[in-house]
Order: C-alpha cells, then structure tokens, then sequence
C-alpha cells in the first residue's frame, strides 16, 4: 500500500495498466522499464503518465478512508460498546467519525 501521494510511479501504472504482465524496471521513468512479453503490447508513455495522474487522483480522493481508519475503535472496542451501549451509542460512535471525515461527492 502506498503511504504517499507521490510513492505512485511507473511500477503502479504498469501493474494497473497491464496486470500479469512481466516487465522490470531499472528506476522511475518509462526508458528504465524493460518489456519482457511478447504477445501483449507495453503501454506508451503517454498512457502511463496519464494512468500515474489517474491512480494519485484515486489516491488523493480516498483520503476520507485512511483518516477514518485511523480513528475507528478497534473492532473488540465496538463489539463492546455494542453490548454495553446498544446499537444507537455504537451508530453514533460511527457517525461522529464519518461526519468528521465525510466522502467526497
């Protein structure tokens, strides 16, 4: 799992865009990647960079995700609070952190 934005590179792109294809790369940029298939075409440059944007766009927008897991009670901590709470005190316990970190429209 990427922990940064920027950590998304050509080997992401490449397993995106080509899944099971076998290639190596030799460093980030698309003239370090070598193609080792020959019955399924590399992807251009140009619809790598665009797959890298796509992928930290995908990245920046499920933010709201990696916020609300850091916060969410672990799930012993919620079953407890089911039993003890009830649902309403669980569901608000919940909300309170979705309606912190809210999804994107």
């Amino acid at each position: 799992m990427n922990t940064k934005r920027e950590d998304i590179k050509l080997p992401q792109a490449l397993l995106s865009l080509r899944p099971g294809a076998q290639w190596s790369c030799y460093g980030d940029n698309y003239e370090d990647m070598v193609w080792h298939e020959n019955d399924i075409l590399p992807p251009t440059k140009e619809e790598v960079e665009v797959e890298i944007e796509r992928l930290r766009d995908e990245w920046d927008y499920n933010e709201y995700q990696r916020l609300r897991a850091k916060k969410y009670p672990s799930f012993a901590e919620q079953f407890d609070l089911l039993y003890h709470g009830g649902y309403d005190a669980w569901k608000e316990s919940i909300d309170e952190i979705k309606n912190k970190y809210p999804k994107p429209e």
